[in-house]
């Protein structure tokens, strides 16, 4: 006689093992337009001292070019084209004062991209 051996019922998740509802849920995706121009933004901010310097700006309100060089401690030429790239991307808009350039954050672009990704970032 050959023994069977008795398959383990499954367990159910206590209620607070069970995963919460994702808080994206109910939010609508985004059409093809919309995406290439999101992949743009992100691509823009797909390098780390290109998110620090959006954060400087962010959190100062407006900056000076010249003023980035010694917190990202990057030469004027890389602060350039860093800049240039969020500015292409719709992230920064600068204003040509004098010999410098001051830069802000596009309020707008930012939050556009916060509600592309379901206000998962703050």
């Amino acid at each position: 006689m050959s023994s069977i051996a008795a398959r383990p019922k499954p367990r159910s998740l206590p209620e607070t093992a069970r995963p919460a509802a994702s808080p994206t849920q109910g939010i609508e995706p985004i059409d093809e337009s919309a995406a290439d121009r999101l992949a743009r933004t992100l691509s823009a901010l797909a390098d780390p001292v290109r998110i620090r310097l959006l954060s400087i700006v962010a959190s100062r309100g407006e900056v000076c070019s010249c003023e980035l060089i010694e917190p990202l401690a990057k030469s004027q030429p890389t602060i350039s084209h860093h800049t240039t790239i969020l500015a292409n991307a719709g992230l920064l808009v600068g204003e040509k004062r004098g010999r410098g350039i001051w830069w802000h954050v596009d309020d707008q672009a930012l939050s556009d991209v916060r509600h592309a990704l379901g206000e998962s970032i703050q």
